[in-house]
């Protein structure tokens, strides 16, 4: 992910995984890079998919410990665009959690259709 709240950093891992949990992790399309809650929800979201389930943690093989932000089939698009971001977001405490810029540049998504998004993982790495 090319961002991550301070509270991803003090609390790990744990903190996305309890997010879900909840039933409050949502990952949004963006047709840019958001870089506030608000920009992930309303300003740049072209679609969602509300419920997003994270694996526990766990190593992750090289550096680090890992979650697996499982796979989107049915994300419900509502806006017409150039998809190039997505955006996971808690929306019980109204926080970007994280974004990352869509593989291959994006995709253009229309309103009315559904979209899909692979499984990916999110990683801190071991520190020195």
């Amino acid at each position: 992910m090319a961002f991550l709240h301070d509270d991803v950093r003090d609390e790990g891992l744990d903190w996305i995984k309890a997010i879900a949990d909840a039933n409050n992790l949502d990952l949004h399309i963006c047709s840019a890079e958001p870089t506030t809650y608000t920009q992930a929800i309303t300003t740049y979201s072209l679609g969602q998919k509300e419920n997003i389930a994270c694996g526990a943690p766990a190593a992750d093989g090289s550096d680090g410990r890992r979650v697996q932000i499982a796979a989107v089939t049915d994300g419900v698009v509502d806006g017409t665009d150039d998809a190039t971001h997505q955006a996971l977001v808690d929306t019980d405490g109204t926080v970007l959690v994280g974004v990352q810029a869509l593989s291959g540049g994006g995709e253009a998504v229309t309103s009315g259709n559904t979209f899909t998004t692979s499984a990916f993982y999110i990683t801190i790495p071991d520190t020195a």
